[in-house]
């Protein structure tokens, strides 16, 4: 199986983060707030690489710095997330064992912890990859969460993935080897048919897997505008219903 993040994930740039540490309930999570203070709030569902990835812990700051509480839960519960030194011929037995499908207990204790410790009014979700499979799930289970963005998860098909309860984007990268658009164009055909709620699909020109996170320091010149742009529409996606 080849590696389907054609960035390489083992050389990332040292990331101070703004943001702390807390423990909620039986759950680690990464948590930042912006400098003042609000009633709207952001899950972020990290990738295969984790909570404490520099890359994810990045993307809450940014989110935070746009007014949003942001919190990123280890949805692994303490497992051992996915290293770039890891074998991808593994990587099917390792999936066994952290489905994105089984997320939904993980995300209502954060929901409790966002209403009731930040005052949290309206809450959304982005999540990345294995991140965004779960958002994708959540999104069709969990009427508490205003709005999700999906970025490059990839498309399960069965007729209960296109019921969305709530407003949802979908972001791939064309040259994504893991999602190839005829999974796409299926997705579009089935919202079309089923969903009855505000949703959004979007193709970024070039872009590979995990493209949307990388920090600037480690983004590729040619890249740069492709992920800046997906960056501000999820971000002006998020502000349209939180």
């Amino acid at each position: 199986m080849a590696d389907p993040f054609l960035y390489n994930t083992g050389e990332r740039s040292h990331y101070g983060c703004l943001g702390h540490e807390v423990q909620i309930d039986y759950l680690k999570a990464y948590v930042c707030r912006p400098s003042f203070s609000t009633d709207k709030a952001v899950i972020v569902v990290h990738d295969v690489f984790g909570w404490q990835f520099p890359d994810i812990r990045y993307i809450v700051d940014l989110i935070a710095g746009h007014g949003f509480v942001t919190i990123c839960p280890d949805f692994f519960k303490g497992t051992k997330p996915w290293t770039s030194t890891d074998h991808w011929a593994d990587f099917p037995d390792w999936l066994k064992n952290h489905d994105p499908m089984k997320v939904d207990k993980e995300a209502d204790v954060v929901l409790k912890y966002l209403k009731e410790q930040c005052g949290a009014k309206k809450i959304g979700i982005v999540g990345f990859s294995w991140g965004g499979m779960a958002v994708h799930h959540l999104m069709l289970k969990n009427p508490q969460l205003a709005t999700g963005v999906s970025l490059y998860g990839i498309v399960r098909d069965s007729e209960e993935r296109y019921r969305l309860l709530n407003p949802t984007f979908f972001i791939f990268g064309e040259k994504d080897h893991t999602i190839d658009l005829d999974q796409i164009f299926l997705l579009e055909d089935k919202l079309k048919q089923y969903c009855k709620v505000p949703y959004k699909i979007k193709v970024y020109p070039g872009q590979v897997h995990g493209f949307a996170q990388l920090k600037p320091e480690d983004m590729k010149p040619d890249d740069k505008p492709y992920i800046e742009e997906a960056r501000r529409d999820m971000i002006d996606w998020i502000k349209m219903f939180v």
